[in-house]
């Protein structure tokens, strides 16, 4: 058997000769067609190192809008150093005189793509071997490896290497140029509550959110409130992880927030005529959303990474709530670590909102300090296990209503929603309704006629 695999790894990787040539060919003995084949390959993609540095001085031409012809490619070539042999213009004559005439272009770059990719996948193929050969790592570390190696080259990214600086500046003019053309105020994933996507500029990709309070604060359903709105809104797939209530007890609150049908009735099943024929539109609105559920009460950061990777067209991701998670090593683990394992879990919180690039809302619970401050209203101090929360987080909430604490208060289902972070602005206090026949929050100048 070891021989079979040294056998296997010293074969010559996929590629395709033939196809990379007639590329370069089409590049240079017609540069009208270069954007398109620019949008389509990467350096990378050539496995042929003087045709991969072909395009590559090609594709830098390109996105410095230099003239790219075979004379100006060639002088590129030169300056680069890569024309050591001065045997390049030779080869430009034989790329043209070899391209096909009535060539189809977008075959070749097909061919060169899959070839890339099989290549990647056994430069993959191999790591996990050299992990499970060198016998230090776990079955579960070797597991999450394969995964996340193998959702990079879905998504179509590496997952190591250092960007130069102007690929990266090139992707944030064509996003500034994006939001340029955009009538739209609100960058990232809006929540439903006008208010709070002003301040925050909803929830942006790469983003923890940190929504905490103290229990009976509404703090799963303001969640639930901005799942229902990304589900039924965003176009993408929202998925909620909930540690705490089952599917059927979540599904009852999204039907009341849709329906506006008082919770208490939905649990007891005393409906009247009108209130079933709301909640048959609701289930009807609801059905058709993009919302995924899971109510796996002993899941870990990584078996949510792992859920989500397999799902297309990922918009937000929901946790209800932090300190119920466990780590992936909490069965080795004392409850002395506590502090530790949820300060990992932040942690790994935070790498899978950037490796999956969405949203990730946490909601989290606080310790009860601020029950002995004259003023309640919670600080970031109050993060309960904080260790390294407060840090991870790049936007932290905090709900406060003050008829929790004083049922006499002027308008006690007044709701406070207090940024105490944000990395992206400015922090403050967003005034919010509270509807607890509803479990809803609704922005101050709502009416029921708008919807």
């Amino acid at each position: 058997m070891p021989n079979e695999l040294e056998e296997l790894t010293l074969r010559q990787m996929p590629y395709s000769p033939v196809s990379e040539q007639a590329v370069l060919g089409a590049i240079l003995g017609d540069p009208r067609c270069v954007a398109d084949i620019i949008d389509k390959l990467r350096p990378e993609d050539f496995y042929i190192q003087k045709n991969r540095e072909i395009f590559e001085t090609i594709h830098t031409m390109f996105s410095y809008s230099r003239t790219i012809d075979p004379v100006t490619v060639l002088e590129a070539l030169k300056q680069n150093g890569y024309d050591k042999d001065g045997q390049a213009w030779d080869y430009f004559l034989q790329l043209m005189d070899n391209t096909p005439p009535g060539y189809n272009v977008d075959e070749y770059i097909g061919f060169i793509k899959d070839k890339a990719l099989l290549r990647q996948i056994a430069g993959t193929a191999g790591e996990l071997l050299s992990m499970v050969q060198g016998g230090t790592d776990s079955g579960q570390t070797v597991l999450d490896a394969a995964e996340q190696r193998i959702y990079a080259i879905r998504q179509g990214r590496t997952s190591r290497g250092l960007t130069p600086i102007a690929d990266v500046i090139v992707s944030v003019y064509d996003r500034l140029a994006e939001l340029a053309a955009s009538d739209r105020s609100i960058t990232g994933l809006e929540t439903g509550l006008r208010d709070l996507d002003r301040a925050l500029s909803g929830l942006n990709n790469s983003d923890l959110i940190l929504l905490a309070a103290r229990p009976g604060m509404g703090k799963t359903s303001m969640a639930l409130n901005i799942l229902l709105n990304a589900g039924k809104k965003s176009g993408k797939q929202v998925a909620f992880f909930s540690l705490e209530m089952n599917k059927e007890q979540l599904a009852l609150r999204l039907i009341s927030s849709e329906c506006f049908v008082d919770n208490k009735k939905l649990t007891t099943g005393k409906l009247t005529d009108q209130d079933w024929e709301n909640v048959a539109a609701a289930a009807e609105a609801l059905s058709r959303s993009t919302i995924l559920i899971d109510e796996d009460s002993n899941i870990t950061v990584a078996d949510i990474l792992a859920k989500c990777r397999r799902v297309e067209n990922l918009g937000l991701i929901i946790i209800d709530y932090l300190q119920l998670m466990q780590s992936s090593g909490n069965k080795s683990r004392g409850n002395e670590n506590r502090q530790q394992i949820v300060s990992d879990i932040s942690r790994s919180l935070k790498l899978m909102a950037k490796e999956l690039n969405v949203p990730v809302l946490c909601l989290s619970q606080l310790s009860r300090a601020n029950e002995s401050r004259q003023d309640k209203r919670p600080m970031l101090s109050d993060l309960r296990e904080s260790g390294a929360i407060e840090q991870d987080a790049d936007i932290v909430l905090f709900l406060y209503r003050e008829g929790y604490y004083n049922r006499d208060s002027e308008n006690p289902n007044l709701a406070e929603c207090i940024i105490a972070k944000n990395r992206h602005g400015e922090t403050g206090k967003i005034d919010l309704q509270w509807t607890p026949e509803f479990t809803t929050f609704t922005d101050m100048e709502w009416r029921r006629e708008e919807y």
